[in-house]
């Protein structure tokens, strides 16, 4: 599996994630939103953005490993994230996120939503190439 990363010089310059991404693999994996619950579906981190954050960064972790994937080879993510604030939430975010990709930076959107199930701040699904 091979990921070309590349950062168009007439687009803006990111930190955090790739601007664009090409995989090259024989098996894609679609990952379903992971959402901040325990191994018996008991929200983390009620209120709680930066403990929901680690669980469900985790919790990605966790099914990429049962498809036989690593984080390394995520090609894109999607973030769905309760009354989303770029400076109050990307920070927190940003910091659970490295602790599952380290430096590898997938292709990536944050979408702000109105809800997810009560309680619940962040949501995270990913999509995988693997040979």
């Amino acid at each position: 599996m091979t990921l070309t990363r590349i950062n168009p010089s007439d687009l803006p310059p990111q930190q955090t994630y790739t601007q664009v991404v090409v995989a090259t693999g024989s098996r894609w994996v679609f990952v379903s939103g992971q959402e901040p619950e325990d191994i018996n579906g008991n929200l983390v981190g009620h209120g709680d953005l930066a403990a929901q954050a680690r669980q469900v960064y985790a919790n990605l972790g966790r099914a990429l490993a049962a498809a036989g994937a690593g984080p390394e080879q995520v090609a894109k993510i999607t973030i769905y994230v309760v009354d989303y604030e770029r400076d109050k939430c990307l920070p927190i975010i940003e910091a659970a996120r490295k602790t599952l990709f380290g430096d590898h930076k997938p292709a990536d959107v944050v979408l702000g939503v109105a809800s997810l199930s009560p309680g619940y701040l962040i949501e995270v699904d990913a999509i995988a190439v693997i040979d």
